[in-house]
């Protein structure tokens, strides 16, 4: 990867291409590059919809490589639903194919000038732009067949659903999995209104020609690490067995039991209809229809977690919906039957929404009493609403905030304006300061804190226990910055914290890539680096400590079934940075 593609949407007579050389961005690679960019080259007060904002595509630097688990792709931008930087993280094959093309980046920038969709297609020979009007206002599934029928079945595509199109705050980017389903989504802060405001509609990524692996710089060195990390990922209960088996909707039932599984808007910590949600019952309903539970979202991961769902028919409806979703809808919404979570699922990837964020608004509005509590086919109604952009489709669109201030609201379980994932602060402390601190608005992925409080991997810590949760949330916070740049997948962590040689091996997979030295200490001042720069951002954007807190019910309502708050002393969350 050796080149940046920039995308000029304000040039006469439509939008034109570039390539340059990497610069003074050489060596960076996912999170670390769209951090990059954005940090530098976007006005940190501009309003995200506007010219001065851009939108960044980085595969990771492992992306595209014979490496397990290794082909994910870095969305940058300042978000327009929280007003921070943001880096949405996805799988599917377009990190892989912009590294096999060769680009570190794409960056899609200026000032719309007409009202014309666009469509960017990438080959081995160079790039063209050309206008896709006829894919105005199509969800993403009938958008990607109509270009697959164009194009053919083996490209990549990126594309934007009608919530992008509306420029929604809650609104995605799609990328195709490695069957062609518009199943895999950069989901998080609204990453698709970007694109649709640059007037982006598809990105076609054709890899035709190229090799189909990048070559390392020390290929011996390469298969003997990719070996051992390989082994590492199988050897390990949670990535070997529990996500190929069940996926991540494994947790239902962990954290239920544990107290910890937001129920009815974040009320309580158990759900009754857990065992009816749970990736066990869900995996036997899909074998015995035909589905399938082990499934990759991009080829040559060895965890394949994210599964293949089937109707009563055999028919394919959407991919198996991750925890954060089943939850979302399920248990925050006290809905028990999984058809209409998959449906749910199912609809809100076709429109462009994403999963977390809608289930978490729809239980505000359950809570306003816009609709009652377990009504799934209301729920439905409403995604349906949101897809088409009507009056109240556009307020739930906008997020979960944003719907709790329509209906005068406080219980809206949001940080920086993002919604809460499945876990509710007060009975997993840690998450809740990953939660408050993060640059990214209430988010698990940027240190995900559940692994010790309730899984024990790299450690045990008591997740009711608010003392040394800081500490906790900042080192998850500082490794997965430095994973969202490598391009492996964020669930490789499980492995490497509990297990030394396969982090080792991590390391030297990337030692052999790039003909590097670099060591487990390296890694961290990468995350260091990396968070600097974002929380640099948000500061010149605004945001201050008072922004590093969740709302104050969480410390003021106590959480059944341990009755506890969130009491995480504003000191340690202050601490949080401090390095």
């Amino acid at each position: 990867m050796d080149k940046i593609l920039r995308i000029n949407v304000a040039a006469a007579g439509g939008p034109s291409a570039t390539t340059e050389s990497l610069g003074t961005y050489a060596g960076l690679g996912g999170r670390a590059m769209t951090t990059a960019v954005v940090a530098t080259e976007v006005i940190p007060t501009c309003h995200p919809l506007g010219p001065e904002n851009k939108l960044v595509f980085a595969p990771g630097m492992m992306a595209g490589t014979a490496a397990p688990s290794s082909g994910r792709i870095s969305v940058g931008c300042k978000s327009p639903l929280t007003g921070t930087i943001k880096e949405s993280n996805s799988g599917g094959t377009g990190g892989q194919y912009m590294a096999r093309l060769g680009y570190a980046a794409i960056i899609i920038e200026g000032e719309r000038q007409n009202d014309d969709l666009y469509k960017i297609i990438i080959n081995k020979d160079g790039v063209t732009i050309e206008t896709c009007n006829e894919l105005r206002m199509l969800p993403n599934y009938p958008a990607v067949a109509k270009l697959q029928e164009q194009y053919g079945m083996e490209l990549g595509y990126v594309t934007i659903g009608t919530a992008g199109e509306m420029r929604m705050c809650n609104s995605t980017i799609c990328f195709t999995d490695p069957e062609g389903r518009a199943t895999r989504h950069a989901g998080r802060g609204g990453v698709g209104a970007v694109m649709g405001s640059k007037g982006i509609k598809a990105i076609v990524l054709d890899p035709r020609g190229t090799a189909p692996i990048r070559k390392p710089k020390n290929d011996a060195a390469f298969k003997t690490s990719v070996k051992a990390f390989a082994e590492g990922l199988k050897r390990h209960p949670v990535t070997g067995q529990g996500l190929p088996t069940y996926g991540t909707n494994v947790l239902v039932n962990i954290l239920n039991e544990a107290g910890g599984l937001p129920t009815r808007n974040f009320s309580r910590g158990r759900f009754e209809g857990a065992d009816k949600i749970c990736a066990e019952t869900m995996v036997e309903i899909q074998k015995k229809r035909g589905g399938n539970p082990t499934h990759g979202c991009h080829r040559g991961c060895v965890m394949k977690c994210s599964g293949i769902c089937v109707d009563e028919k055999g028919e394919f409806v959407s991919k198996q919906p991750e925890y954060e979703t089943v939850w979302s809808h399920g248990a925050n919404c006290e809905i028990s039957d999984l058809d209409s979570i998959i449906l749910l699922d199912r609809l809100e990837d076709d429109y462009g929404f994403d999963t977390i964020e809608t289930g978490a608004t729809l239980g505000v509005l359950m809570e306003a009493g816009y609709i009652k509590w377990g009504d799934a086919k209301a729920c439905i109604e409403m995604v349906h609403e949101m897809g088409k952009g009507t009056p109240i489709g556009r307020i739930l669109g906008a997020g979960t905030a944003t719907t709790a201030r329509c209906f005068g609201l406080e219980r809206a379980p949001v940080v920086k304006g993002q919604a809460m994932p499945a876990y509710d602060p007060r009975a997993v402390k840690g998450v809740g300061v990953t939660y408050a601190t993060t640059t990214q608005g209430a988010d698990h992925t940027a240190g995900y804190a559940v692994a010790p409080n309730i899984l024990g991997c790299g450690g045990k810590t008591d997740p009711l226990a608010a003392q040394g949760q800081a500490a906790t949330s900042r080192d998850l916070q500082i490794a997965t910055a430095a994973i969202d740049a490598s391009g492996y997948c964020l669930f490789v962590a499980f492995a490497i914290l509990d297990q030394s040689d396969t982090f080792q091996a991590l390391v030297e997979t990337m030692n052999a890539m790039y003909d590097l030295n670099m060591t487990g200490d390296d890694v961290v001042a990468l995350g260091k680096s990396i968070l600097k720069q974002e929380r640099a951002f948000n500061a010149a954007a605004g945001f201050t400590q008072v922004h590093d807190r969740l709302p104050l019910y969480f410390s003021r309502e106590k959480f059944p079934p341990h009755n506890t708050t969130f009491d995480v002393t504003e000191a340690d969350l202050d601490s949080v940075f401090e390095f």
